[in-house]
């Protein structure tokens, strides 16, 4: 029978927080692959665990899952472990994962830290509704479009950043999405933790005096729902009723929809366009 892969959670800083579960897991296992081997040696030498290791990362994950895939295949139980916090979170982790399944091997993790969910909670924005974008793509075109798909994200949005990028990554947030409430978290759960809450301009106002050290996760606010209700109202205010009208009918929606549909662009009842148009017509 082939064997399992484990997704074990690692700390994200304190190492009390590695679970007794992962630690016997990671013991246990045939096999660990690690993200960055010397990283996680040290772990492991903290814990006494003696599993043999292989390095699993972003620039061999597709030659090395089909290594990972055959060591199941044979019966081995492997744990695969990132730098820290929960693997197959912007990771490679998701790619070995998803080959798992498509050979039927049996996937199931040992949950533990996460820096995304960590930050969430302590950053005092929404949490109920969010949405996670991970690092934002190097490349103008992906990077648009990330912008592009942000903008209008009324959800709260987390982050990741490294620390040679956070002042332009800042600075880029501002001037796409203007001067929203943000919170900025590094060393989370160890001694020096810094959680640093604010404005985006009064964010950037600090990194103007200070350097960026260790990795980032940012907490953005999402888009007020007021704002886009307003945006919307301003966009349609000098367009004719009749042409409103005519632009939701031109797609196909009957005259009942499209009257609801231009009571929501313009903020008012359905029952007001009804009585505008009556009196247009008469």
């Amino acid at each position: 029978m082939a064997g399992t892969l484990y997704l074990c959670a690692t700390p994200i800083g304190n190492l009390e927080d590695m679970s007794m579960r992962a630690i016997r897991i990671l013991k246990e296992a045939d096999l660990i692959a690690a993200e960055d081997t010397r990283n996680s040696m040290k772990l492991l030498n903290h814990f006494e665990i003696k599993t043999k290791m292989t390095s699993y990362h972003e620039y061999n994950k597709v030659e090395k899952a089909h290594f990972l895939i055959n060591k199941l295949q044979e019966g081995l139980d492997i744990a695969l472990i990132t730098d820290a916090g929960t693997p197959g979170i912007s990771d490679p982790g998701e790619e070995v994962v998803k080959r798992c399944l498509e050979q039927g091997i049996t996937v199931t993790s040992v949950p533990g830290a996460c820096a995304a969910v960590n930050a969430l909670i302590l950053s005092g924005l929404p949490t109920r509704r969010f949405v996670f974008e991970g690092f934002i793509p190097g490349e103008t075109k992906e990077k648009r479009k990330v912008m592009d798909r942000i903008r209008e994200e009324t959800r709260t949005i987390i982050l990741y950043e490294a620390p040679h990028h956070l002042k332009r990554t800042l600075q880029l947030l501002y001037e796409e999405l203007g001067d929203r409430q943000i919170c900025l978290c590094r060393e989370m759960t160890k001694r020096y933790e810094d959680i640093h809450r604010g404005s985006l301009s009064e964010i950037i106002a600090f990194y103007e005096k200070e350097d960026p050290r260790g990795e980032y996760v940012l907490i953005l606010a999402g888009k007020d729902p007021e704002d886009i209700l307003r945006e919307s109202q301003e966009r349609w205010e000098n367009v004719s009723l009749a042409d409103h009208m005519n632009h939701y009918e031109q797609m196909g929606f009957d005259r009942k929809e499209a009257m609801k549909k231009v009571a929501k662009d313009r903020g008012v009842k359905k029952r007001d366009i009804y009585q505008r148009l009556l009196n247009d017509e008469e």
